[in-house]
């Protein structure tokens, strides 16, 4: 069976007790990993029991398809439901489950974690099909779910959050569900003694000063502002700033540029395209970045794109200062800003 989205944690968290088994697979494997560990937690309160957990995975079952059977067969000596972790489930293993399915062996709940699996492949289908097995898919979280995350998260520790903080905590996470779940063990362990998060707090424990000066800089190549390029060079270099790395934020840049633009030119509102990117852009850049990929036409990015890679290959040579071919790469694709349709 399928599991829907918005059902998937309540699944996870109390699955039919006649369930066999679940493939959990997407693109966020955090968030895979997450739902994977809840659903063998409904089972095994803990995970590290070696008479009660069995921890395989695809290459495993690949020279051996009796193991699946066997360990779910398996009787723990302590007694209790047994679990069967299969980690990196891949089509592969499409014609094993199949016949898993058909005729399990033992009460053991079979959980496989796969990656990003599309409509229509072989393991996915085996899962969706059946009566005795569920599939559950795992992709980026929207804002809305960010948003319930954080709370949830926070009030886990004794916390609470402003509503600034909240939508700059939402508009800094995002792309994967482990790393969201670190960073915000990170601010509750920052706010130790504290009741509520301040939009400062967020600031000091996730935010990243470095990254930010490069963003400015990116921002003003984008728009055209020649004036605030040259200032926030002048701080990136000041700082120390990789020029090589600089360049290599400004292609992954305009690269998100360029998807947002094909979304909007392909019926999808930009707003709605732009909710779309991960990691999401922040709040704060939210209408430069809307306002860059209105600009610049998609001829017009290639050829950007083409120039930066073309200026991190100059800044990695020993004839030219790297700070030197940085600046004029990024001050020619800011004078391309100005005629970018």
């Amino acid at each position: 069976m399928i599991v829907k989205s918005s059902d998937a944690d309540r699944y996870a968290a109390k699955p039919p007790k006649d369930l066999v088994a679940a493939l959990v697979f997407g693109p966020d494997s955090g968030l895979v990993r997450e739902r994977a560990e809840t659903l063998m937690k409904s089972v095994v309160a803990d995970l590290n029991d070696a008479f009660r957990v069995a921890d395989l995975d695809d290459s495993t079952l690949a020279s051996d398809p009796a193991r699946l059977f066997d360990e779910a067969a398996a009787i723990s000596m302590l007694g209790g439901r047994r679990v069967v972790r299969v980690r990196g489930a891949g089509n592969g293993l499409a014609k094993l489950f199949q016949s898993f399915l058909d005729a399990p062996s033992g009460d053991a709940l079979v959980v496989a974690e796969g990656g990003d699996l599309t409509k229509g492949t072989a393991l996915r289908k085996v899962f969706e099909e059946a009566d005795n097995a569920a599939a559950i898919a795992c992709y980026a979280d929207s804002a809305r779910d960010l948003t319930d995350v954080v709370r949830e998260a926070l009030k886990a520790a004794g916390l609470s959050i402003a509503p600034d903080a909240l939508e700059d905590a939402v508009g800094r996470l995002g792309s994967d569900r482990g790393v969201t779940r670190r960073e915000l063990e990170k601010l509750a362990l920052y706010m130790h003694g504290h009741k509520q998060v301040m939009l400062d707090d967020v600031r000091a424990a996730m935010g990243d000063e470095a990254e930010a000066r490069v963003e400015e800089a990116l921002d003003a190549a984008g728009s055209g502002d020649v004036a605030r390029l040259d200032l926030a060079l002048e701080r990136l270099w000041i700082a120390g700033t990789s020029p090589v790395q600089v360049l290599r934020q400004a292609m992954s840049h305009f690269q998100r540029v360029l998807l947002a633009g094909v979304e909007s030119r392909r019926g999808e509102s930009l707003d709605n395209a732009l909710r779309k990117l991960r990691p999401p852009v922040h709040f704060s850049r939210q209408a430069s970045f809307k306002a860059q990929a209105q600009r610049w036409s998609e001829p017009k990015l290639a050829e950007a794109l083409d120039l930066l890679l073309d200026g991190e290959a100059l800044a990695k040579t020993t004839a030219v200062p790297a700070e030197a071919a940085c600046a004029r790469t990024l001050f020619t694709v800011a004078a391309m800003a100005r005629t970018a349709r």
